[in-house]
């Protein structure tokens, strides 16, 4: 993303009470050529499989229209135009929100009928110049749009929900007209002076929980909000596999005794470089976490060391299945999610020796060669989850 910054999209979501499918949609796109980041929240009208349909529907062209950089109000008039009609309600109704943030980090937000977005600057709520635009085409002809354009400084946050957010409560004591914009503005505020490095998703997950509070923890709507956070990267590194010389195994050592951020050691013989070349003590656990999975082990400096080749394609199979309401288990391929996840830029050290043991023709078909599993998590990690990946052999 942006040199001056580091971009960080989240999404947390509950289902209407008793539904099993979310009638809010969150989709991001990354355009690499462009080094451009999309978001979109769309919230359908009502709940369950039909307003998850008609939310899907517009989520997807508005990151499809906004990818390829159609005018707003154009977006939203074929969007509008192409929602299939309501059999009862004999109308097409989805509201959404998007989000266009360039290389630069020049950042433009295309609202129709959500919450206005609330974006933070210093900890105090920020204001840039909306422009609200009037659709001219029937059948749409008078609705309005809102649109604004900002350029973000390092620390900044933009907040967007729907309106199961907003809503929360209405008809309590407290709330008789819903939370309300102000006062979930108010709620982030509060968190972000206790805890200015909250992440994304945490700050998302905080104001669902409330949200879902507020309606007695019986969700009266699809409840969603989304979070984006400009800051400094964190970085996680990866190793995998011994180096294919075995003078490199001190290369190896250095980079990852030299590397400032969190550490990940994949494989026995990996961590018994490690290990030796900068005399550190492993220990090796015993409990069973994860029934597919040996143990993880100990090694003093590094933030987790498990098991290889076995474990990196649990990752991916975690990686293509993981959404806003997987539920992580504490295995290792597990654990590795957690770290990916609170990182940005993750950089992937493959050594390129064959282990032997991976050439006994009885092991499972799907056990393949390292690099091989390692390019398909890289490529799931920039696209699914909007990270940073860089790829070295040794």
């Amino acid at each position: 993303m942006s040199d001056k910054f580091f971009i960080e999209v989240d999404c947390e979501q509950k289902n209407h009470e008793g539904e099993r499918i979310c009638g809010d949609v969150f989709v991001t796109g990354k355009v690499q050529e462009e080094n451009r980041i999309v978001v979109v929240l769309s919230d359908g009208m009502g709940h369950g499989v039909k307003a998850s349909v008609l939310a899907t529907l517009t989520a997807t062209m508005g990151l499809n229209f906004t990818k390829e950089h159609k005018q707003p109000e154009k977006t939203a008039e074929i969007i509008m135009k192409t929602l299939p009609e309501c059999s009862v309600r004999k109308i097409s109704y989805s509201t959404f929100t998007i989000i266009d943030i360039e290389y630069d980090g020049k950042t433009t937000i295309l609202e129709y009928d959500n919450p206005e977005c609330i974006i933070i600057r210093d900890n105090n709520l920020f204001h840039p110049q909306w422009k609200t635009l009037a659709l001219d085409n029937e059948p749409n002809a008078g609705k309005k749009i809102k649109i604004c354009m900002f350029y973000p400084r390092k620390g900044d946050r933009i907040v967007f929900c729907s309106d199961g957010v907003t809503q929360s409560g209405m008809g309590t004591p407290r709330f008789p007209f819903g939370w309300g914009n102000d006062n979930v503005a108010r709620y982030a505020l509060g968190i972000l002076k206790n805890e200015p490095r909250i992440s994304a998703r945490s700050l998302a997950t905080r104001i669902v929980n409330m949200a879902y509070r507020n309606d007695g923890f019986h969700a009266q709507d699809d409840t969603s909000c989304g979070t984006i956070y400009y800051r400094d990267p964190r970085e996680l590194l990866i190793c995998t596999g011994p180096p294919y010389e075995k003078e490199n195994d001190s290369k190896l050592a250095e980079i990852v005794k030299d590397f400032h951020g969190k550490k990940i050691i994949m494989g026995a013989t990996t961590g018994e470089i490690i290990s030796r070349e900068l005399d550190l003590e492993t220990k090796n656990e015993i409990e069973f976490k994860d029934a597919d999975l040996p143990p993880v082990s100990y090694m003093e400096g590094i933030d987790l060391f498990t098991e290889g080749i076995l474990t990196l394609n649990k990752l991916e199979n975690i990686l293509k299945r993981y959404n806003s309401s997987f539920t992580l288990g504490k295995g290792p391929a597990d654990e590795i999610v957690k770290l990916i996840r609170e990182s940005d830029e993750i950089q992937f050290i493959i050594g390129t020796r064959i282990n032997i043991a991976h050439q006994d023709p009885n092991l499972p078909v799907e056990l393949e060669i390292r690099r091989t599993v390692v390019k398909r998590i890289a490529k799931i990690l920039e696209d699914k989850f909007l990270k940073k990946v860089k790829i070295t052999y040794i």
